[in-house]
């Protein structure tokens, strides 16, 4: 056997002091489970740890006290911050009541013989209507006229046990009328009546009352268990919304690092281009001066010429004059430059956009695929063309009526088929793969749907669901059919429903992008993963739907 610990063998010992809190053996296999496992005593102000164990409040905070280690004592699960407890008030009245059980089941009787020192009676006569102890009862286990006196257990209220009316024990139990009697009560008031000795109806009673007893525990235990389900499973969502927010946290710290840089490579474009037109500028304001400079030379020689006498010279020089001065056009400054550098950056933002949609859409993916199920087809719901694989995971219309039970479930007419899960709380999600195929319908449907004749897929009527037609027709059943456009052609669609937020969404898993949504729905109703593979088209449509088995 191991040896216990300096901490639970000091505990122990302090438990010694504490007030008598020990259950009888009439709390059963409860008793057990109101024991703190650190003072080995009932629970003093039970809390629990986030593992789910519970613990005196004093003796779990005095662990804690004396260590660098937040750990709960039973499992050894350790903790990064110590818990901040609060008591259990539940499991504080369960104890208590199991307490006063106790205590009841504890109270003394002392003997009426006893004259000085009154010692503690062990049975009661009903004959003498007197308790004795040990040693005052000892006649009536020797003297035969007293050996045949009915002898019971101690109790507080002896006349509880005696007729009123004839002073009698009540020995016998009336079934009639429910009460117990005497013998003199018997063959008068009771006469002809179904009675028992109470005993009998004892024994029977006792053992009804085991059974409730065993209920009412097994009650107690169920409520335990769930309270700490509850737990563990708050504990897990808190885990998961950790760890989505560290992923958010994550990806807009990558986001806002895309912009910046984006942002950083514009302004560095948009000021080299500023810098070459302010370069060019002033190469031509210099060029501009420098044609000024010579036209108005020009014009002062032909100011100079048009008065001259000199024809010789005039002749002389006129071809020179009379040819165009060379100069440089205005129109060769413009604003293409900075048009450009609009345009880049709308190029850019719209480049960033997309950018954004698709990290955005995988992340959003990625965390519907955590809520995968495994999603198994229901033959008693298949249209009887429809042809299911052993497995449950392929579907594909046939050319040949299978001659089938036609149940409620069943779909008669349309080319339909449920799964066997239905879920009616929480979210899920299941992938299905329409590569090489036309047509097809994916989606949800409700518990209660039509499934007899000619069926309208619309929100109104049960159904959440997105189709193809003709090879490159995508819609959303809405209450009018609302067309998609669609950048590629999906090959596997997922599917991802949140029952409390009425949303069913739809996914091309390979691009990582959003198809459609339903939004704002309220579902009150079991819902079930929907499929129709469509009739086969004189083989175009032949390729089956595939559930997907494993989800990355």
């Amino acid at each position: 056997m191991a040896e216990s610990s300096p901490k639970q063998s000091d505990a122990r010992r302090k438990s010694l002091n504490k007030p008598l809190t020990t259950l009888s053996s009439s709390s059963g296999p409860l008793s057990e489970e109101l024991q703190c496992s650190i003072c080995l005593d009932v629970f003093t102000d039970p809390v629990s740890t986030p593992c789910g164990h519970n613990f005196c409040k004093s003796c779990l905070n005095e662990c804690w006290d004396n260590s660098q280690i937040y750990s709960c004592p039973l499992c050894k699960e350790t903790f990064r911050r110590r818990p901040d407890l609060k008591i259990n008030t539940t499991l504080r009245e369960v104890v208590l009541l199991c307490r006063e059980k106790s205590v009841q089941s504890k109270s003394e009787v002392l003997c009426d013989i006893c004259d000085d020192i009154k010692m503690k009676a062990l049975k009661m006569c009903l004959e003498c209507q007197i308790s004795y102890c040990q040693t005052h009862l000892e006649p009536h286990q020797r003297v035969p006229k007293l050996k045949k006196h009915k002898l019971i257990d101690p109790v507080e209220k002896l006349e509880d046990y005696i007729c009123q009316k004839h002073e009698k024990p009540l020995e016998l139990f009336c079934r009639d009328d429910q009460t117990c009697v005497c013998l003199l009560c018997a063959v008068t008031d009771h006469r002809n009546h179904n009675t028992v000795s109470v005993e009998e109806e004892s024994g029977e009673r006792k053992y009804q009352l085991m059974k409730m007893q065993t209920d009412v525990q097994q009650m107690i235990q169920d409520r335990m268990k769930r309270i700490q389900d509850l737990k563990h499973s708050t504990k897990l969502r808190n885990e998961v919304s950790e760890k989505e927010k560290a992923e958010s946290i994550e990806l807009f710290t990558d986001l806002i690092r895309s912009i910046e840089r984006c942002q950083s490579e514009l302004l560095e474009k948009m000021e080299q281009k500023q810098k070459a037109a302010e370069k060019q500028a002033e190469e031509l304001i210099k060029e501009l001066e420098q044609e000024i400079t010579e036209l108005m030379k020009r014009d002062t020689d032909l100011d100079e010429l048009s008065h001259t006498e000199d024809h010789l010279h005039l002749l002389q020089i006129y071809p020179s004059l009379s040819r165009p001065a060379h100069t440089s056009s205005c129109s060769e400054i413009s604003l293409s430059d900075t048009h450009e550098s609009v345009e880049t950056m709308r190029k850019a933002l719209i480049q960033l956009k997309e950018t954004l949609n698709e990290k955005l859409s995988k992340t959003e993916l990625k965390k519907m695929q955590r809520y995968a199920v495994d999603v198994t087809l229901d033959p008693d719901t298949a249209y009887p063309y429809l042809i299911l694989s052993d497995d449950g995971k392929q579907v594909t219309y046939g050319d040949i009526e299978h001659k089938l039970k036609n149940n409620p479930k069943r779909f008669d007419t349309c080319p339909c088929v449920l799964a066997k899960e239905g879920l009616s709380s929480g979210r899920f999600y299941f992938e299905v793969q329409v590569k090489g195929k036309t047509d097809w319908d994916l989606g949800v449907a409700r518990e209660s749907i039509n499934r007899k004749g000619e069926i309208t897929a619309s929100p109104e009527d049960g159904y959440w669901a997105v189709v193809l037609r003709d090879g490159n027709l995508y819609c959303a059943l809405e209450c009018f059919p609302v067309p998609l456009s669609l950048r590629v052609k999906p090959q596997v669609v997922g599917v991802f429903v949140d029952y409390e937020e009425g949303l069913v969404s739809f996914y091309d898993v390979e691009s990582r992008s959003h198809i459609y949504s339903f939004t704002g729905q309220s579902f009150t109703e079991k819902l079930y993963p929907y499929f129709s593979p469509y009739d086969n088209k004189k083989g175009e449509n032949a390729a089956p739907l595939i559930i997907s088995r494993q989800i990355k």
